[in-house]
Parts: C-alpha cells; sequence; structure tokens
C-alpha cells in the first residue's frame, strides 16, 4: 500500500509503497477513506512529543471500509473510525475507574502504532466506532478528534447549559465545539488571532469575538483554550468569574508565564488538563453531531500531499479542518 511515512531524521514525510498490515485477533483492517490531519500530528512530525515509533505512519482521525476482522458491530463494508485512543490495558485502576482516557498503558493511533496517512490502517475493534454510510468520509473525520476532544473539553470545564462560554483560539476544534454550545444555548466569546478565524466565528453564530489581546466583555462561567501557548490559559482565567473553570486542550504546552494568583486564581477558579478521551465521549459526541448535523468545511488534500496538509494546520491558512483523502 501507499503511505505516507514519518522518519525520525527526516525533514519531510516521504510518501513510499509499504507492506499492508496482515489482520490479527481483536483487530479490524480499515481500506482508509479518509484521515483528518490534527494539531498533534504536527507536534509529533515536528518532535514536540518524544519519538516513540520510528518508523511511523501518522493520522488519527482515520474513517475507513471494514475490509477484514469484521465483527457484530463492524460488519464487512460498513464504514467505520478510529480516534486518537487507539486501546486501553482496561486492567490498570484508571480503566476500572472508568477513566481509560488515563490508562497507563495506552495505544495512541498514529504515534505508537501506525496510523490513517495510508491506504489501509489496521485499528483495534473494540476502540473503532460504526459510523453513518450516508455521510461522506471527509465530512466524519474532523469529529473524530477534533470533534470529540472539544466536546470533552467541554466536559471537563463542567459546561451547563445558558451559560457564557469563552473559546480561546478558532481552529478545528473550536469550530466544532462552538456547534454544540449553541445546541446548548450558551453564549460564546471567540478570542483568537487571524482575520479569518474570526470571520469563521461569526459565521458559525459566537455572541462576541475579538483578537488575542482582547478581553471579553463579561465574566465566563467557562473558557476552553485551543491554542498551545501558556500565556492564552492566563488571558482565559483572567476572563473567569469566581468559581470559573479553564479547560485546557492541548497535548503540549509551552512554559506558562507568571501569573497574579490573588487578582487571577483566588475565588475557587479552577484551571484543568483536557487528556485524551474515552469511548464514551466518542459515542456521545458522534450521536450529538448526527443530530445536530454537524458538517464541517473542510479542504481536502491527497496522500501525496501530506507535507501541505501538515503546513496548512501549522500555518492555520485553512478555513476548517484539513484531510487527507488516499
Amino acid at each position: 500500500m501507499k503511505a505516507a511515512v514519518l522518519r525520525a531524521s527526516a525533514t519531510a514525510l516521504s510518501i513510499e509503497d509499504v507492506p499492508r498490515p496482515a489482520v490479527i485477533p481483536g483487530h479490524t483492517l480499515l481500506r482508509v477513506l479518509a484521515c483528518g490531519v490534527c494539531r498533534t500530528d504536527l507536534h509529533i512530525f515536528e518532535h514536540d512529543l518524544p519519538t516513540l515509533r520510528d518508523p511511523l505512519i501518522l493520522g488519527h482521525q482515520i474513517v475507513g471500509e471494514v475490509v477484514d476482522g469484521a465483527t457484530a458491530e463492524l460488519p464487512m463494508g460498513s464504514q467505520a473510525g478510529v480516534s486518537w485512543i487507539g486501546g486501553a490495558d482496561l486492567t490498570c485502576p484508571f480503566c476500572k475507574r472508568d477513566e481509560e482516557n488515563l490508562c497507563d498503558s495506552p495505544t495512541f493511533t498514529g504515534y505508537t502504532v501506525d496510523g490513517g496517512y495510508s491506504e489501509y490502517a489496521l485499528v483495534r475493534s473494540d476502540f473503532a466506532f460504526p459510523l453513518p454510510s450516508s455521510i461522506e468520509p471527509q465530512y466524519l473525520a474532523p469529529l473524530l478528534c477534533a470533534g470529540i476532544i472539544g466536546f470533552r473539553s467541554l466536559r471537563v470545564a463542567g459546561t451547563q447549559p445558558g451559560e457564557r462560554v469563552g473559546l480561546f483560539g478558532f481552529g478545528a476544534s473550536a469550530s466544532l465545539a462552538i456547534e454544540v454550545l449553541r445546541r446548548w444555548g450558551c453564549e460564546v466569546y471567540v478570542s483568537t488571532r487571524g482575520e479569518r478565524h474570526r470571520a469563521q466565528a461569526t459565521e458559525l453564530g459566537a455572541n462576541w469575538i475579538g483578537s488575542e489581546n482582547d478581553k471579553p466583555p463579561v465574566a465566563l462561567d467557562r473558557a476552553i483554550t485551543f491554542a498551545p501557548s501558556g500565556a492564552v490559559v492566563v488571558a482565559a482565567l483572567s476572563s473567569l468569574r469566581k468559581g470559573g473553570v479553564v479547560a485546557i486542550n492541548a497535548i503540549h504546552l509551552d512554559q506558562m508565564p507568571a501569573f497574579d494568583y490573588d487578582k487571577l486564581l483566588w475565588g475557587e477558579r479552577q484551571i484543568r488538563s483536557v487528556a485524551n478521551m474515552t469511548r464514551q465521549d466518542a459515542r456521545d459526541f458522534l450521536a450529538l453531531a448526527q443530530q445536530i448535523g454537524i458538517r464541517p468545511r473542510v479542504r481536502n488534500f491527497s496522500l501525496d500531499q501530506a507535507n501541505e496538509a501538515l503546513q496548512a494546520v501549522k500555518h492555520e491558512t485553512a478555513d476548517g479542518p484539513c484531510v487527507i483523502l488516499p
């Protein structure tokens, strides 16, 4: 099969012919129909995260057709998806508390095992999700990480219907989270750099939009940060009411600047990190996305253009999520 391969010593993905994965017990083989390009892929590519597999096929927002290793939930020919958490041991204390996102021995799709920048992908059957065949795969792919992790961020922040919620940064995940917030009747305040993102936030119904240096005009109940910047976390914290929560939606974050505890954190304000997602998060969000009818505006790339797709994510030159169509 053809795949975009990352090697530790290389500065670009190489398009190569590699062996197609052989099916093993407990796994399902997907013919990849679409694979979303996530900022986490960029962190792996640029070695912000340590190299754990070399060579590696990136990609953890995979939509594919079941071609081998079918199960009752994933019949032959059906459409299925897999996300960042590609497996958990299900025996550690975290898994036993239904916190498989914190598993001691997790499998990460496109990081510790090969992902979906390829024509075929082998995935663990119990961590794959049935997807409706009526929806084109490029619109489903971004839901599998950007959508699910944004949804979990709202949960981690404790978001309630009708609250005032700030989104700090407005990439693919925030552009999906705002649709959930609107469904919940929340007021949405977006602070982000870039005229393109501010225009998109306006189009998606934000109540207020400002630049990265602007403070929302009201005290927020919850805030989600999507930019991998400690300064953005402090900006979000400074916008909270007493008792409010900031949830950090980032797998990698640059250094947190010093801030005034008495003015910004005191008053039972909280900062919480968002770590991965659970399968229940995925099921709940995918069902809600279907109810709402979420169809992200995507920018498509061929597999040969995988490097260009990563650069589009890095430089935020796309209006919505980037998706590779093998």
